[in-house]
């Protein structure tokens, strides 16, 4: 294999990238710090990659410094507001003449709403390309072909399916950024890199179309040639879950795995070759399908994929991954095979149960209080089998009175609940739903509480607690990382995810929740930390 192939590539695509200001400059750098910088174009490029993947990857763990890397990307890329062209308000004039609305007014006031609107759908549609490329999942593939992948996504638009093509993007649009197909990307991926490789490719021995599109290596029309390759399964025939598990073993061939999923629209990167074969170096894949027409296992429906014996991660065929609503039973089965089955249990449970709760609310029927409870997330977290949360459980609560629903459940009158941080902060409100960001809060003081949020309270900036009593209950994380000292503070009783106090200068006298459902994060003495092992056996302490 040649030497940086990709970063030559790179350089063929556009031979002013070793030229431009963000290559200069970290050659600069690295001519300061003593170190030998080659002229070469393509060894320029490599060693720019090489620093992109230490902020991008070599801090995914940490969240602030992939929050500060998607702020830039926004301020680099998504639209600003004085640049939303004046059609998209009157083509929201003609909308709504159609709709029987009449002839209305945008004012002002309507203009900053939907401009939010759409500066906050592209944001969050760019924050999936940047996690995804920034996770482990993303791992297999080169640095350089990430940035050819990411750079092509961020000059395109929306997918028109008449034209079977993307429109382009220019500082004025406001659609948001592509939608994330991760079996599309791996696709588009695999035949750049084998391209730029100068490997063989033999899908374009009869296919002039595909050889065309790799000799302009855009990837917009890559992809948009993908996402119509990979076409997703028929609804009628995920009725039908009788079929088998095959399971692919640790160290095989990873093309038998590969072309058993190209073509059926799973969504999961593991269709690309290089996933494939970074995965399947780690662990066993098993892979659940169901009977096509001829009754033939072929239609993949479910993915196990192991890491050494532990399930790494279960993915289903619906939005996000999430498994679909048939196949629930053929899961819980095959987990209890695992001895680390009993927490995908749960998930299987819970998508089922949001199944039937989805079921319930579209035919009008009541749910009970265990539903709501349920549904909101009262108890315990919903978790799902997907990269995000089941779209579902929004959906359902978009059509429904969320005040009522959780007064009903929780006894607590509807002014004294909230889902806004402005009503939260109020000082009425006893009852929260949702997470409450109050990073901004250096000091307690002035300040008051709901008595429980359902969700994470984010105090990650507080570094004076005086004045301020904490709920006595907060079902997810609770941060209080630059808290210096415990004086004053009370934690909850319960506290459903992960307690961060890594900056405590002590825990005597600290009166620990009597629950804590994830971890606890602390900087402290060994002997401090022993002690806290042994008064609570079954935390988990880092």
């Amino acid at each position: 294999m040649e030497k940086n192939f990709g970063e030559q590539f790179l350089h063929e695509k556009d031979p002013r990238l070793h030229t431009t200001k963000p290559v200069e400059h970290e050659m600069e750098k690295k001519e300061k710090a003593g170190k030998e910088v080659s002229q070469k174009p393509a060894e320029k490029i490599a060693d720019w990659l090489e620093v992109i993947k230490k902020t991008h990857i070599g801090h995914r763990d940490d969240p602030r410094v992939l929050e500060r890397i998607k702020d830039y990307y926004h301020k680099e890329h998504v639209i600003k507001e004085k640049d939303i062209p004046e059609s998209y308000f009157e083509n929201q004039k003609r909308l709504a003449r159609e709709q029987g609305h009449g002839d209305i007014e945008i004012t002002d006031e309507m203009k900053t709403q939907l401009s939010e609107v759409i500066v906050s759908d592209q944001e969050s549609t760019l924050d999936n390309w940047v996690d995804y490329f920034s996770s482990s999942d993303a791992d297999s593939y080169p640095m350089w072909s990430k940035y050819w992948a990411f750079n092509g996504m961020l000059k395109i638009s929306s997918f028109d399916k008449e034209k079977h093509a993307f429109a382009k993007r220019d500082k004025d649009t406001v659609a948001p950024f592509p939608d994330l197909n991760r079996e599309a990307l791996a696709y588009a991926v695999d035949s750049i890199v084998k391209k730029a490789n100068k490997e063989k490719i033999p899908a374009t021995d009869n296919n002039p179309e595909l050889k065309k599109l790799l000799d302009g290596a855009n990837f917009g029309k890559l992809y948009a040639y993908a996402i119509e390759k990979v076409t997703p399964t028929e609804e009628n025939e995920l009725l039908n879950t009788k079929g088998e598990w095959i399971t692919y073993p640790k160290n095989s061939d990873h093309m038998p795995l590969v072309e058993s999923l190209q073509g059926h629209g799973t969504g999961w990167c593991t269709a690309g070759e290089l996933t494939a074969k970074t995965q399947l170096k780690a662990g066993d894949f098993h892979v659940y399908y169901s009977h096509d027409k001829d009754g033939q296992p072929t239609i993949p429906r479910v993915a196990i994929r192991m890491q050494e014996n532990n399930i790494a991660e279960v993915r289903g065929i619906a939005p996000e991954q999430n498994l679909d609503p048939y196949i629930g039973d053929v899961v819980n089965k095959k987990l209890a095979e695992f001895p680390d089955g009993k927490e995908y249990q749960k998930k299987s449970a819970d998508m089922k149960r949001v199944t039937e709760i989805d079921k319930k609310n579209n035919a009008k029927e009541e749910l009970t209080k265990d539903d709501l409870r349920f549904l909101y997330q009262l108890d315990s977290k919903i978790e799902g089998f997907g990269y995000h949360e089941d779209p579902r459980i929004k959906e359902i609560i978009a059509k429904r009175d969320i005040k009522s629903d959780v007064s009903s459940v929780t006894g607590y009158p509807k002014e004294q609940i909230s889902t806004t941080e402005e009503e939260a902060m109020s000082g009425k409100i006893k009852f929260y739903l949702g997470d409450l960001d109050l990073r901004h809060l250096h000091s307690g003081k002035g300040h008051k509480l709901p008595e429980s949020v359902v969700g994470d309270l984010d105090l990650s900036d507080l570094e004076y607690i005086e004045g301020l009593k904490l709920p006595k209950s907060i079902s997810g994380d609770l941060d209080l990382r630059r808290l210096p000292s415990a004086k004053g503070l009370k934690l909850p009783k319960s506290i459903g995810g992960d307690l961060y106090l890594h900056s405590l200068d002590s825990f005597k006298g600290l009166k620990l929740p009597e629950r804590i459902g994830g971890v606890l994060y602390l900087f402290a003495q060994s002997d401090e930390i022993e002690k806290l092992r042994k008064a609570y056996p079954n935390l988990k302490i880092i």
